[in-house]
């Protein structure tokens, strides 16, 4: 059972779906907890993925913990009647940490993908380092996308035999979509350069995400050949401010959420990268696109150590200049758009089915009685 809350689980784990539905030995159903509602149900349509299981959210409250106690009551009963050896989740969400609970309080195996990231920071970014965390408690396979998360395992005590490097298994999707014929959004602005710009995350709402946006928009202002294609966030959270702060600018367009294969062809014609997203993180450093990060700490320091991308955090002057930086500097623009792939090689879906099949076969066959889970990975 794979299941899936967020556009970005789905896009991460369309190619993992699609590798176990070649599989003769596997039965998969996918199950979407609806944490995004719509936006995640645009995505399945775009990827044709059809959920075999809909978990509606209907629940009018933003509490994080009645989103949780929600998705934990209907989940397990979906564990319960379809009673999987497997239950499989992504990344760091809300869905994933329930999915991960639910699987352990089943005594049902659980397989984490996108294992092992850490920013050393439990409040940032939050609630994910939290989820991170906690999920770790309860896995039983840790597909980790680089020897980094490997070893951030290995340093809170999880065993090297429950661990795989794997890759992301978003550079899969990435490559496969990059290699296709994409058209540009109509709104796509004409200047020579154009910066992608996203900003959603919990921790930067307020004053940081206030800072980080005066700062594009000061930039702007002085660059005339500069715009910016700012993709919105459903948050209102979000969205609010950033209509506030950016709107009515000739060269800002704010565009409602692209479709993948949109965000993908924006991503190859770009000048630059400017975000608080995990995935543009992996993604763009692959397109050799420079990457800011409106953080102030990241559980993705492999692109930061390649010099591909720069932890500029939000403050109004330290944005600025970063983007001044790479506007007049062509050594450093140079440098920081040579492209990295530290995430993998596009396999990471098949690594992982492979891992699962050898594990499986060693557990119908064992050399000595194993206890645990029906799956003892």
């Amino acid at each position: 059972m794979i299941v899936v809350g967020t556009r970005p689980e789905a896009i991460k784990l369309m190619p993992l779906i699609r590798a176990l539905q070649r599989q003769s030995w596997s039965s998969l159903r996918v199950v979407t907890t609806g944490q995004q509602n719509e936006l995640l149900d645009d995505t399945l349509r775009e990827l044709n993925i059809t959920p075999d299981i809909r978990i509606p959210h209907e629940s009018s409250s933003r509490q994080l913990s009645h989103f949780l106690g929600d998705i934990l009551r209907s989940l397990d009963v979906q564990i319960e009647t379809w009673n999987p050896d497997i239950v499989m989740a992504q990344g760091d969400t809300t869905t994933t940490l329930a999915a991960a609970m639910c699987a352990f309080y089943r005594t049902v195996a659980f397989i984490h993908i996108e294992a092992g990231l850490r920013s050393a920071n439990i409040q940032s970014p939050f609630p994910e380092e939290y989820n991170r965390r906690a999920i770790a408690l309860a896995t039983n396979l840790h597909c980790a996308p680089t020897t980094t998360a490997r070893d951030n395992l290995l340093a809170e005590g999880i065993p090297h035999g429950n661990i795989m490097v794997s890759g992301n298994t978003v550079i899969d999707s990435l490559l496969v979509t990059a290699a296709e014929e994409t058209v540009l959004p109509g709104d796509f602005p004409s200047e020579p350069r154009v910066i992608l710009v996203t900003l959603h995350r919990r921790e930067n709402f307020g004053n940081k995400m206030r800072g980080a946006l005066v700062a594009l928009r000061d930039f702007i202002d002085k660059r005339p050949d500069v715009a910016i294609f700012f993709s919105l966030h459903p948050n209102p959270a979000s969205r609010i401010e950033v209509e506030a702060q950016l709107g009515g600018h000739p060269r800002i367009n704010l565009t409602e959420p692209l479709s993948y294969r949109q965000l993908v062809s924006v991503m190859k014609a770009c000048w630059c990268v400017v975000t608080d997203s995990g995935g543009l993180q992996e993604e763009a450093p692959a397109l050799g696109k420079p990457v800011l990060i409106l953080r102030d700490t990241t559980e993705r320091p492999e692109v930061v150590e390649a010099g591909v991308a720069q932890l500029v955090g939000t403050n109004r002057a330290a944005v600025y200049m970063a983007l001044d930086q790479l506007y007049q500097d062509q050594i450093v623009y140079a440098r920081m758009s040579k492209g990295a792939m530290p995430y993998g090689d596009g396999t990471a879906a098949d690594r992982i089915v492979s891992e699962i099949q050898k594990r499986w076969d060693q557990y119908e066959s064992p050399s000595q009685p194993v206890k645990g889970p029906r799956w003892p990975i």
